[in-house]
């Protein structure tokens, strides 16, 4: 008897290989993704029928045994002809270890573990398209399944049509576990794609790519019970398993005995996915989920000798995902975030030194876990209304203070210079900046979403303008420290106003500071505010009101007492404030360009302190050193120039 596996694939050989034709195609004209369609046929099919052919080592089915040693003959033969790529070579090798192992008949999860395997790396090398465009309408797969498949597999797709007596071999009965928990979704869709040859089982090539789809979620949701599809849709919602289904690619591609135990929860949850598609499809575009797939892809496409791509994905990977939950994800596990962030950029760091596939690799599997666990922090965490009023006092705390110093800083010396008609400068500029902070919280809330790259590109360049004017404006007030460069300023400026050059950048330096914390603090609220809940908006409202008149305490005490000081003191301790915010805003500008992979990453020994700008990468570390060199001479330029 001629069994039902070994002809499908004969059929696909002897196009292949033997030169056999389908109607009006020759084999010149079989393109190299239907040869590795087929070898990724084959050895689904492997994997599948082998372990029922041999048991503790002895043949107990010859035929089949014969057909799964052919087939994996075949595969190793058709691997070779395929276009080359980078790892072709290991490919081959693992073709050739699978054959050896059936000869030697292993047991059935050995071979399974090894055709499956090279199944995926096949599928990745070769970029097979392996899963819907878009979640299948099971809808449109019952009517199909009644037009064109009742006949024979039956109403229920158990096997008993009307057509079904005396066919050899039977139709497949959808409901028989033990077989359906070795098919994967993709298996069934190749199966309805190839047909087989010589049997009542044809290919459906005349329907749609998403039609096969449709019908192979709908066969394979046949034998579900409605209480394990209740039971999996209830996890889904609590959460629970979204890490291991996470892309519909994941899903078709994953059998039911790879991933659980019969009767697990992954089973009941795998049941509600099967038949409500379209609630993976949503989940797959979350941060995170968006995250393990650029990881996977990056570690794929550095794997395949394209290292620029790599880069590319594990840079979007970051921006892309986790940067959109970064806020949410400081709010419940600080130092995960962080350790999130600093294994992306060591990923990015292997890429461009050019480590390892395997170190890759295995950087890419700690991040993976690292995600999973964010996810199931950000899950089960809900904001107290106690946490959600201490998160919001301490963002526009943490993010106010460096413009209350600064601008403070900025009318103490006008008002001490007893010019007052800058003021109006300066104004301008903080008034402005919140005038478009306004617009851009109007932008991000309503009308756009401001992703990662846009972000961290905004955060970046107006730190290091910001950084710019800080040194100028610092230079400028420390040249005036001494009192004979102060009366002989006087003494300049007695009847004039300033000069507009500096007017104008002490203006643009109170905007650029104000919008750059107000940009910030846009996108922690909107994270926070939704975390919250309708429970907890009250209380981040009255964090940010309490927060707002202690930042108008601080700024009126630093107001009030630095005009108090005495002139040269007061440049003094002004101009050294200014200087150290440079260098600050001058850390923390070049790594947002790092995250938005403008700049490169190269890690150094050194500790690390973003609060005060300290990132340990020699992109960052270098031009702060470099500052703080100029600051020095400066200091000593001006202090020749006094003596």
């Amino acid at each position: 008897m001629r069994s039902f596996l070994f002809t499908v694939v004969h059929w696909w050989l002897s196009i292949l290989l033997l030169g056999a034709s389908l109607p009006g195609v020759a084999l010149a004209e079989v393109n190299d993704d239907d040869k590795a369609q087929a070898i990724v046929h084959m050895l689904d099919y492997v994997g599948v029928d082998y372990p029922e052919s041999v048991q503790n080592g002895q043949v107990i089915k010859p035929e089949e045994y014969a057909e799964q040693r052919d087939f994996a003959a075949q595969a190793l033969t058709l691997l070779g002809q395929l276009p080359a790529v980078s790892e072709q070579d290991v490919l081959v090798q693992q073709a050739r270890e699978l054959l050896t192992q059936i000869e030697a008949k292993a047991s059935g999860e050995v071979i399974s573990t090894l055709a499956n395997q090279l199944l995926v790396h096949i599928i990745n090398s070769w970029k097979l398209s392996v899963a819907p465009r878009q979640a299948p309408d099971l809808r449109r797969g019952e009517t199909l399944f009644l037009q064109y498949c009742a006949a024979c597999h039956g109403m229920q797709g158990r096997g008993d049509g009307p057509l079904a007596k005396g066919m050899d071999p039977a139709p497949r009965n959808f409901h028989d576990e033990a077989r359906m928990r070795q098919r994967s979704l993709y298996g069934l869709y190749n199966t309805i794609t190839l047909g087989v040859r010589g049997t009542p089982m044809r290919a459906f090539g005349e329907l749609s790519e998403a039609d096969r789809w449709a019908l192979a979620f709908f066969a394979a949701g046949l034998r579900t019970e409605p209480r394990m599809v209740t039971k999996g849709e209830e996890l889904w919602r609590q959460e629970q398993s979204k890490a291991d289904f996470y892309t519909l690619r994941t899903f078709v591609m994953t059998t039911p005995a790879q991933q659980a135990v019969a009767g697990s929860s992954l089973d009941a949850v795998r049941a509600y996915l099967t038949q409500q598609p379209h609630a993976l499809e949503a989940g797959a575009h979350s941060p995170l989920n968006v995250s393990r797939m650029k990881v996977e892809e990056a570690a794929v496409a550095y794997a395949n000798g394209q290292q620029a791509d790599a880069r590319r994905l594990a840079v979007a990977a970051y921006l892309e995902g986790v940067e959109l939950i970064e806020s949410a994800l400081n709010n419940v596990d600080a130092p995960l975030r962080a350790e999130i962030e600093r294994e992306m950029m060591a990923l990015r760091t292997a890429i461009a030194e050019g480590a390892s596939a395997d170190a890759v690799t295995a950087q890419t599997t700690k991040i993976t876990a690292l995600l999973d666990r964010a996810a199931e922090r950000l899950s089960s965490s809900t904001l107290s209304p106690n946490t959600a009023f201490v998160s919001s006092l301490v963002i526009l705390l943490r993010e106010g203070l460096e413009s209350i110093l600064i601008i403070s800083t900025i009318v103490a010396f006008v008002v001490r210079t007893g010019r007052r008609d800058a003021l109006p400068y300066i104004h301008l500029g903080w008034i402005g900046a919140m005038a478009l902070g306004v617009v851009t919280w109007i932008l991000a809330r309503y009308m756009l979403s401001i992703s990662g790259a846009n972000r961290e590109l905004t955060e970046g360049l107006t730190a290091l303008l910001a950084a710019a004017m800080l040194l100028y404006v610092g230079w400028w007030l420390h040249s005036r420290s001494n009192a004979q460069a102060w009366n002989r300023y006087i003494r300049e400026q007695l009847n004039s106003a300033l000069a507009t050059r500096t007017l104008w950048t002490m203006a643009g330096l109170s905007f650029l500071v104000v919008y750059r914390e107000l940009f910030e603090m846009i996108l922690f609220y909107e994270t926070l505010w939704s975390q919250a809940g309708p429970t907890g908006h009250s209380a981040v409202m009255w964090g940010i009101a309490i927060a707002a008149m202690l930042l108008v305490l601080i700024g009126g005490m630093i107001l009030r007492y630095s005009v108090r000081l005495p002139i040269g003191p007061f440049f003094t301790v002004a101009s050294i404030l200014l200087a150290v915010m440079a260098v600050i805003f001058v850390g923390n500008g070049i790594a947002a360009l790092q995250a938005a992979g403008v700049l490169d990453v190269t890690d150094v020994r050194f500790f690390s302190l973003p609060l005060l700008g300290i990132h340990p990468t020699m992109q960052s570390l270098v031009p702060q050193a470099l500052i703080l060199a100029l600051i020095a001479g400066g200091i000593w330029s001006n202090r020749e120039k006094a003596d």
